[in-house]
């Protein structure tokens, strides 16, 4: 539930391709790299107003998301199958954090650096503290499976069958389904002189056997190393008639543990012990210096899996002298271990209830709802045309209409061209498929690719190749600034004139996602924003200079003075004794200048509401610096994911719909734009971004002065949850239409 920052610099170069490839050559990106050199003024100037105090560490309130995570895990309220969901989703977390944070903090130790940030911790002071969060979470993890979560299933007929557990018949079902499922495909090795400790990839599960008695060349044995190959299921379903329950299940650590002795005839395993490594999973491309975006990613994403070790996990009993022999193979210390008391691949075990049909412990099914008038065989434009702007608040409402936007262009005879971003897309994109129709049929289709979108490098890079293939411009968006804008923009011709239309929106091209995510769309055919997007579209792809835009505020050249702006208007008008007021909600929050523009707003009497996901740099509640402002942060079966800035009060309220949160690097090292809401349509996202959100008492969490967490959830009040109200609001009926 977390976003990876590729390559160390951050400059604007050329970006050459081998005759044949159809991404862009700019021969000059100067515009870009200026403004990223010069960043803004105020960003520079609040940074060194900020004092350290005043701000909270971004790793650890990082940490402190996650442990909200964990808290749904152990929140009986929720169906007992989610709760492991999100028990899964609290490891996946960790693993990223530190296959990206704690590798970065650890490289700048390597590095000699010394100086404190700018919320007054050095690298290794920071790194201290997170490794004391970090092995606390842990051991709250490894404790809700154990004596919570496992327990639970248990009493439902779910059964993880723990080797102590298991009877003669599984037994032998087990040493049955290893040697016809598991031993083909190992490669167990005896670690030797010839046999060196070879190198392990990121995250893979590996077991370190200590083995007794003498080898098939009459040495004495040592250690071995048995690596379970990805191609291996980690949960293994257990037919009912053999473990007599609806639903039993054996870790694959547990299968291969207990047959450990039929890999090494004639030597006794007498320690078998299961372990995993973490690495640096950051990209090194020196955009610089390369002439081939593309093929330098390709290169680097071979070594991603062999990056710097920064994290062991091994099981809970494993002897310290083995332990010590791991930390050694891999150069790290004792607070880079972490023993576990179960699998060490906990992430793995969101199989479970992905194999299980109990609706009973589940979500309740829920279906989008879709307006009455898109049910039928209509014509987008026309729908476009006649209600512009058009809302759809995802998942509640269908991701239909935008993929029907897409759809109908790569048939339409009037539709000329048709311009998209794409930074995540999924597997087997409906998106795809009828961009590559609308080429095949003739039309003029560009599509700017971020290939540097986290851990999707590989899957765009394959993508890129696909769309050329089918005669589509693929641009590789900007070098040193990934393109992370949400746009869509449609060219057609109605009554001898071109009529442009779009979609904008929060979250990625991901149909998915889209049912997982909360996001907003919005379809128009509004002249000024689609012109706008026009011009940007044009300038990723030809690299002009900075644009004239009247609707759409656009990173990395205005949106950060636009929002300090915004919040300076309010402080304006409280300063006169008018109402002021700022709302927002974001995934994180971590530029200093915003948060030095709202500690002035608080002191100058604006309220300001903040929904801040995840990371929060900001102290809310701070006598004298921040009183004024409430932070929270809502989780529940939702990703919340929209960005929405509202500024001001009644009829002066502005809102705007965004792809960025409020970070440095969204404001300076990506484009990103932001888009005007007005009217009714402002009003309803007013109400169902933010109003109802901070109202919620079940699933929210408001930030204290302190930098703690409370979660709202009280017994004696009436139970109110925003994600829940939505639901019934638009299964109600009500939508677009």
């Amino acid at each position: 539930m977390a976003d990876k920052k590729v390559g160390k610099k951050e400059a604007a170069a050329k970006l050459v391709g081998k005759p044949g490839d159809n991404d862009t050559r700019p021969e000059n990106s100067h515009a870009l790299a200026s403004q990223k050199k010069k960043k803004s003024k105020s960003d520079v100037s609040k940074q060194l107003s900020m004092v350290s105090q005043d701000l909270y560490n971004r790793e650890l309130s990082f940490l402190a998301f996650n442990e909200r995570v964990l808290a749904l895990a152990n929140d009986p309220s929720i169906p007992l199958l989610e709760r492991l969901r999100y028990l899964c989703i609290s490891s996946s977390n960790l693993d990223e954090f530190f296959e990206v944070r704690v590798a970065g903090i650890k490289q700048k130790i390597m590095g000699g650096v010394e100086a404190a940030g700018i919320d007054g911790y050095s690298p290794q002071q920071e790194l201290n503290a997170i490794t004391n969060k970090a092995h606390e979470f842990v051991v709250k993890q490894y404790e809700l499976l154990n004596q919570v979560l496992l327990p639970s299933l248990s009493s439902q007929g779910i059964l993880c069958l723990a080797r102590s557990d298991w009877n003669d018949t599984v037994k032998d079902w087990v040493k049955d389904y290893f040697a016809a499922e598991i031993a083909p495909v190992l490669s167990p090795l005896g670690l030797d002189p010839a046999h060196p400790f070879p190198r392990l990839t990121n995250k893979s599960l590996n077991f370190i056997v200590d083995l007794q008695g003498v080898d098939a060349f009459g040495r004495e044995s040592g250690f071995a190393l048995v690596r379970a190959p990805r191609s291996l299921p980690r949960v293994i379903p257990v037919p009912s008639d053999i473990c007599s329950c609806e639903h039993g299940f054996v870790f694959l650590s547990s299968i291969m543990h207990s047959q450990m002795g039929s890999l090494f005839s004639g030597m006794e395993p007498v320690g078998v012990y299961q372990f995993k490594v973490t690495r640096n999973s950051e990209l090194y491309v020196s955009e610089e210096e390369v002439a081939n975006l593309r093929r330098a990613l390709q290169s680097e994403l071979l070594q991603r899996n062999f990056g710097q070790a920064v994290r062991l996990e091994v099981a809970a009993k494993c002897p310290t002298r083995i332990v010590r022999y791991l930390q050694r193979q891999f150069s790290l210390s004792d607070n880079d271990v972490y023993r576990v008391d179960g699998p060490v691949n906990l992430n793995r075990l969101v199989a479970i209830p992905d194999q299980i049909d109990r609706p009973d412990l589940k979500f309740p099914a829920f279906t989008p709802s879709i307006a009455p008038a898109l049910s039928a065989d209509i014509n987008i434009f026309e729908y476009i045309s006649l209600r512009s702007p058009v809302l759809f608040h995802h998942p509640y409402e269908s991701y239909m209409p935008v993929l029907e936007l897409v759809r109908q262009a790569s048939i339409d005879p009037d539709v000329l061209a048709i311009k998209q971003t794409l930074y995540r897309t999924g597997a087997d994109s409906a998106f795809v498929r009828f961009l590559m129709d609308a080429s095949r049929a003739g039309k003029d289709v560009t599509v700017v690719i971020e290939l540097r979108a986290r851990f999707d490098e590989e899957a765009n890079i394959n993508l890129a190749t696909r769309l050329q293939e089918a005669g589509i411009q693929v641009v590789y968006g900007v070098v040193g600034f990934k393109t992370h804008a949400k746009m869509l923009l449609v060219v057609r011709r109605e009554k001898n004139k071109l009529v442009k239309y779009a979609h904008v929106g929060t979250g990625n091209y991901h149909a998915t996602t889209a049912r997982l995510y909360t996001d907003i769309s919005m379809l128009t055919c509004h002249k000024r924003i689609t012109n706008d997007m026009q011009k940007i579209f044009t300038q990723l792809t030809g690299l002009g200079q900075t644009l004239n835009l009247k609707e759409v505020i656009q990173a990395p050249f205005s949106l950060h003075n636009f929002v300090i702006d915004k919040i300076e208007k309010q402080i304006s008008l409280s300063k006169k004794g008018e109402k002021a007021h700022v709302q927002a909600r974001m995934n994180s929050l971590v530029d200093a200048g915003v948060i030095d523009a709202l500690y002035r707003a608080s002191k100058a009497g604006v309220q300001v509401e903040l929904l801040v996901r995840g990371v929060c740099m900001l102290r809310a509640g701070v006598a004298g610096l921040s009183e004024n402002i409430r932070v929270v942060s809502v989780l529940g079966r939702f990703l919340e994911h929209s960005r929405v800035f509202c500024f001001g009060c009644d009829d002066k309220t502005e809102l705007y719909i965004s792809s960025a949160d409020w970070m440095p690097r969204n404001f300076f090292n990506r484009v990103e734009i932001a888009v005007p809401v007005e009217g009714d349509a402002l009003t309803r996202l007013k109400y169902e971004c933010l109003d109802i959100y901070f109202k919620d008492n079940q699933y929210c969490w408001e930030l204290q002065s302190d930098g703690e967490y409370k979660r709202l959830k009280e017994s004696n009040k009436k139970p109110f949850s925003a994600q829940q109200k939505l639901i019934e609001l638009h299964g109600a009926g009500l939508t677009n239409s």
